[in-house]
């Protein structure tokens, strides 16, 4: 089971990394890259070894234990799918205590052709992700000798599914297009909340899914960015006391895209009306652009060897990627990510011998954050920019195909779990 200590850092790591995001529609899994991360600290040395350990939030002397926890947790919840990946040439030597450390029955080989062994790591990231992402977010070359990569994959239900429908902004960056749109209404007013923080008022929204797993909404100001309001809806998971729920909201605007008024009613009941629009998101992020952020900047010099743990042989890191994809929808949410390091040949190697070597080939842009419900973990955070046009069809959750959504859009009391009211 991850700690608390784990789900703090990782949850860190998702604020640091979002602050260095434009403003354009992107998404991001550092709850993929953390456990990657852990396992590179666990068999590196010197300056690389610190780097990475402060890039983690944890000393790395744990730092293997941390990330095995990490995804046998994440591999254990329901709605959530990992795989870890380890690629190595065949000449090149791994410490036995280091492979050990790995789950078992993740380490192929490499042949050294790079179109073949591209098709291989391509493969494998579509397998990871029911195809999703269909290749490998890093590329193999006559340098790779190894790499680690890891899968995340997310799939939530909506415990009542939003009506779908069409709307026209009347103001901000999406006036005037026509956007395909979703509605709710329900009578927890709970579900929608205001935080003061330190990037302005912000509002959440909470869309609980049936899987433990839900996906929260932030609206920040119209001059907030992308980076600032993800970073302040991190902060708002662990510390509740700034958020002021729905039912203590003060009458008129209190918060962005809010409006609360007293209306009258034939039964009594309070109603949360919500108006969304539905999204996919894509990216790509290279982590080597921050290399500091990611502890990556000494294991990149090539100069020398910075990982005795993994292997004899001086090893550098090469690249370092992740390509990732969501989808918000009327009936729930998904999201991919793979993550991968590849890592080459380091320092000058002291080799006084030359021997016969012989290869052997068989030759066959609003914030979301998607969490784990109990720890609070950050398992996606995004950006929309680019919202489904109306002319756009709805996914079908089930089949894989197309369909419009079914069953009432309320979230009401009467099919709602008494734990989640």
């Amino acid at each position: 089971m991850a700690s608390y200590g784990t789900v703090q850092a990782v949850n860190a790591l998702t604020a640091r990394w979002a602050a260095t995001l434009p403003g354009d529609g992107t998404v991001l899994a550092a709850a993929g890259v953390w456990p990657l991360l852990g396992l590179l600290a666990d068999g590196a040395a010197g300056p690389a070894r610190r780097e990475l350990s402060d890039a983690l939030g944890i000393p790395a002397d744990g730092a293997a234990t941390a990330a095995r926890d990490l995804l046998a947790t994440l591999g254990a919840t329901p709605g959530l799918r990992t795989a870890l990946g380890l690629w190595t040439r065949a000449t090149l030597p791994l410490e036995p205590a280091w492979l050990h450390r790995l789950p078992a029955d993740v380490h192929g080989q490499l042949t050294g052709d790079p179109a073949e062994d591209q098709s291989l790591l391509d493969a494998w990231a579509a397998r990871s992700t029911d195809g999703q992402i269909d290749a490998m977010p890093v590329k193999a070359d006559d340098e790779t000798l190894l790499v680690l990569a890891g899968a995340l994959t997310l799939r939530t239900d909506w415990i009542r599914p939003f009506s779908e429908g069409a709307t026209e902004a009347g103001a901000g960056p999406w006036r005037g297009r026509e956007l395909a749109a979703l509605y709710r209404s329900t009578r927890l007013l709970h579900r929608v909340g205001v935080a003061d923080t330190a990037a302005g008022p912000l509002t959440e929204l909470q869309v609980i899914g049936t899987r433990g797993v839900d996906v929260h909404l932030y609206l920040g100001t119209p001059e907030a960015t992308a980076g600032q309001v993800l970073g302040a809806a991190v902060a708002t998971l662990h510390n509740r006391r700034t958020v002021v729920p729905g039912t203590h909201l003060s009458y008129g605007a209190p918060g962005p895209g809010l409006s609360v008024t007293r209306v009258p009613s034939t039964d009594g009941e309070p109603r949360l009306h919500v108006s969304t629009v539905p999204f996919t998101v894509t990216a790509h992020h290279d982590l080597l652009a921050h290399p500091d952020l990611f502890g990556l900047r000494t294991a990149t010099d090539k100069s020398q060897g910075h990982f005795p743990g993994i292997s004899a042989e001086p090893l550098a890191v090469q690249s370092a990627a992740q390509a990732m994809t969501a989808t918000f929808g009327a009936r729930g949410f998904r999201s991919a990510a793979v993550t991968a390091f590849s890592a080459m040949a380091a320092g000058i190697p002291d080799h006084p011998f030359r021997v016969r070597e012989i290869d052997v080939r068989f030759d066959r842009p609003f914030g979301f954050l998607a969490l784990h419900r109990t720890s609070r973990l950050v398992l996606n955070a995004g950006w929309v920019t680019d919202p489904d046009l109306i002319e756009r069809t709805p996914y079908d959750w089930a089949d894989g195909g197309t369909r419009q959504s079914e069953g009432p859009a309320t979230d009401g009391d009467g099919d709602t779990p008494a734990w989640l009211r």
